[in-house]
């Protein structure tokens, strides 16, 4: 089973951000985990981050013909952008959306998910662990 893991704005500076919120592991090392678990669970995994709406729009727009699940994090765009939720309209795998933070009981504005009503599961507030815990998930019901 093929998953992409897409990691938007902002988490490129994991380790450097609130641990008590994000934790404090780089994104090199919970990239490092997400491959350690894809590889227990016999799941190939490809993990991205970007800094870039278009880059993460054209990266959802690739893998709606070449993967059998999608687990995202759009950071921040998660609350506002559009145009990723109609990218992954177009993702006919099941899509999991993955927040370190527990953004529904943050500020106001972060309780907002544009792309909420497409994904198949949310795992929020549990650190890297909701990456575990969306791979579980797409392995059972892939």
């Amino acid at each position: 089973m093929r998953v992409i893991v897409l990691n938007g704005v902002n988490l490129n500076i994991l380790g450097r951000r609130d641990p008590t919120l994000y934790g404090g592991l780089s994104i090199a090392e919970l990239e490092s985990r997400i491959y350690e678990w894809g590889h227990q669970l016999e799941l190939t995994v490809q993990c991205r981050q970007t800094n870039s709406e278009a880059e993460f729009i054209k990266w959802c727009h690739d893998a709606s013909d070449n993967t059998d699940g999608m687990i995202v994090n759009p950071g921040a765009w998660t609350h506002y952008a559009w145009s990723i939720h109609d990218a992954l309209e177009l993702v006919v795998a099941p899509v999991v959306e993955v927040h370190l933070s527990d953004v529904d009981h943050r500020e106001e504005w972060r309780r907002t998910s544009v792309i909420s009503d497409l994904v198949a599961a949310r795992f929020v507030g549990l650190g890297p662990d909701g990456y575990r815990l969306a791979l579980e998930y797409l392995k059972e019901h892939g």
